[in-house]
């Protein structure tokens, strides 16, 4: 769906209260909850509100009939139904404005793009645990500035990133907290000397709460709610980002020990036969910058702007189908990846990121002071990378003279014990504190993991029924007013073909 900035002309006023997809959807159950309110209220005679709610929905009908888009601008939606009920029609719009109209389509599109946002994160993201589970003994480099720096499992890792997109997910459900609340009522600024029920108006269009404040409802909560919502898209964008990028680094290698499976994710160069590119790689993290970009200009839109402008006035205030496409690409990403174990290994045992661990059991084992065990492994990978040799490689006399000439004292280890320290295995599986990669570490965070995603696919399935249940209420609420005019709902609709 465009945004009101994308498809607007610079000179209309009027497009900030226009909108296609469902924002024209969101105008009629907009206009059946005011009809089923102002009933309630007996603002309207029965018999008004029953011609009006019979009008509504026979230019639902006939809305739904026709290829075309029709305009969400309620000034352009009002002359049909006043052809379609007569004058009366116009007591519709008793105690609203075209700025609480406003407010609540996009409010509704933001909640809409937010639950089918979360669905899909939540897809990602179950990708990600079913690819952590069959590599929690899959060991491979990891970096820091770049350099490889110490060995972890790939499902430690992924762990790491799965942990970063449910704090996004957290992010997201704490926004529709004050995303699905409701401003209808609230008129241009002021409420009206109508009275409407609000929280009835609310009620019916499956808000949680108001925007109490009238003024607020209208001209600052719309920014700030949007800020809130594009700023958790915004921050799953560049988690995303990094980590393509991650993925993408291994390509660089002639040997790379994660690929993808080929098809509708890998490029064949147009002149080089040989080259596979990583296309799903490279436009995951395109889109997850355009994403950021999108998001930034939800602030761009409101920075420095006066209450009550235009500027943040769209109808779809945070566009959401971007999200959607960068969390579905993830999944298949995920979905796509090839692991080559043995070739991670080795890529780990031709560097000497286990230096670390030989500190470490210095002084676990012998006591040694851990700057003098530090100085120790980085002499002893100095002297290996000079010759060209993995740690694995240096004979153990060697590692012994180096410490010996350094220390004046004897190389504390035997040669099994110098073996067994400076193995992947050893570092990887015998760390000791929590979210570490070792397997009971790994197996109690997918644990909770797994918690985590049911517990938001139960969110996400309360969210849904309970608009479900208010879309039921709403109906049944304008088919019973309208009952006494359903009689002549056929002269209603041919008023509208010859007028329209």
């Amino acid at each position: 769906m465009k945004s009101v900035q994308e498809s607007a002309q610079p000179h209309d006023v009027n497009a900030s209260f226009r909108g296609g997809g469902r924002s024209v959807e969101y105008l009629d159950q907009i206009n059946k909850a005011s009809i089923v309110a102002l009933a309630e209220a007996r603002t309207v005679s029965a018999d008004v509100a029953s011609r009006i709610a019979a009008g509504i929905l026979t230019l639902i009908r006939d809305e739904q009939s026709r290829p075309r888009q029709w305009s969400a601008d309620y000034l352009d939606y009002e002359p049909k139904l006043l052809a379609a009920v007569g004058p009366d029609g116009s007591r519709l719009h008793c105690g609203r404005s075209r700025q609480d109209i406003s407010a609540t389509i996009a409010r509704m599109n933001l909640r809409a793009g937010l639950l089918d946002g979360f669905e899909a994160l939540v897809r990602a993201r179950h990708a990600l645990l079913s690819l952590a589970a069959q590599h929690k003994r899959t060991i491979v480099p990891a970096y820091t500035h770049g350099v490889q720096a110490q060995p972890t499992t790939l499902a430690h890792y992924l762990l790491g990133m799965a942990g970063a997109l449910a704090r996004s997910a957290a992010r997201l459900r704490a926004a529709y907290t004050h995303v699905n609340q409701g401003p209808l009522g609230s008129a241009a600024l002021t409420t009206s000397s109508f009275g409407l029920d609000r929280h009835r108006l609310a009620s019916l269009l499956g808000f949680d709460a108001l925007v109490e404040n009238a003024y607020d409802a209208n001209h600052f909560a719309p920014v700030d709610t949007s800020l809130e919502l594009a700023a958790a898209f915004g921050i799953a964008a560049v988690q995303i980002g990094q980590f393509a990028q991650d993925l993408h680094a291994q390509y660089a290698a002639p040997a790379a020990w994660m690929t993808l499976q080929q098809g509708e994710l890998v490029g064949v160069s147009s002149i080089m036969p040989q080259k596979r590119n990583p296309a799903a790689l490279e436009q995951l993290r395109v889109q997850s910058s355009m994403l950021l970009g999108d998001m930034q200009a939800v602030a761009l839109m409101a920075h420095n702007v006066r209450s009550g402008m235009f500027d943040y006035r769209s109808y779809d205030p945070v566009p959401s189908a971007r999200a959607l496409a960068v969390f579905e690409l993830l999944r298949k990403v995920l979905d796509g990846l090839v692991v080559d174990k043995e070739r991670a290994l080795a890529e780990v045992q031709a560097d000497y990121s286990t230096a670390t661990e030989i500190a470490d059991a210095l002084m676990q084992r012998a006591d040694v002071p851990f700057r003098i065990g530090h100085q120790f492994a980085s002499a002893l990978t100095d002297f290996g990378r000079a010759r060209k040799l993995a740690m694995r490689e240096i004979p153990y006399r060697e590692a012994a003279r180096i410490y010996e000439a350094m220390s004046s004292q004897t190389f504390p280890l035997d040669e099994s014990d110098f073996a067994e320290v400076s193995s992947p295995e050893y570092m990887v599986f015998g760390r000791k504190g929590a979210g570490g990669p070792q397997i009971a570490a790994v197996e109690h965070m997918l644990a909770c993991h797994h918690a985590d995603l049911e517990t938001d696919r139960a969110w996400t399935q309360a969210r849904r029924a309970r608009l479900s249940d208010a879309d039921m209420q709403l109906d049944a609420a304008i088919t019973e007013i309208a009952a006494n005019g359903m009689t002549s709902s056929t002269t209603f609709h041919s008023t509208f073909e010859t007028t329209s």
